[in-house]
């Protein structure tokens, strides 16, 4: 059955069978998976992490982004959920579903270049701290 709502339940591990209407988020595991909202009863899994998709959760609405595109299934599903609500979006052309997989793509590697770019800086100031003694406890 098409979903025009989700109800949030926060886990710790996501469930092996996944009920229609339930979007299920592990904090643990920076997760939310859900049933396709179309009704074809595909899982969908999101991974909540900065260079994918982000969780907001106001007072118990929770809202995922960016939008959800299930272009490798025959549904071709494509929505965003926001304050718990389905909302429906286009289907969108070959183009703009490579455009997207290759921006999604180049976020992917400028986060985690970015975040070898702070490791080395933070282990750069680690490393002068213990040759300017300044590490020592006081």
């Amino acid at each position: 059955m098409r979903q025009s709502e989700f109800t949030p339940e926060f886990v710790t591990t996501v469930p092996e069978e996944l009920e229609e209407g339930r979007l299920y988020i592990s904090e643990r595991f920076r997760t939310a998976s859900h049933l396709c909202a179309c009704g074809c009863g595909a899982h969908v899994v999101t991974s909540l992490k900065p260079a994918k998709w982000q969780l907001t959760n106001r007072d118990g609405r929770v809202s995922l982004s960016p939008s959800i595109g299930r272009w490798q299934l025959p549904c071709q599903s494509h929505y965003w959920i926001r304050d718990n609500r389905v909302v429906w979006s286009y289907s969108f052309t070959e183009e703009e579903k490579s455009a997207v997989q290759r921006r999604d793509a180049q976020a992917v590697r400028d986060y985690y270049e970015a975040r070898r770019g702070r490791r080395s800086l933070e282990f750069l100031r680690r490393v002068w701290r213990r040759l300017t003694g300044r590490d020592r406890p006081r």
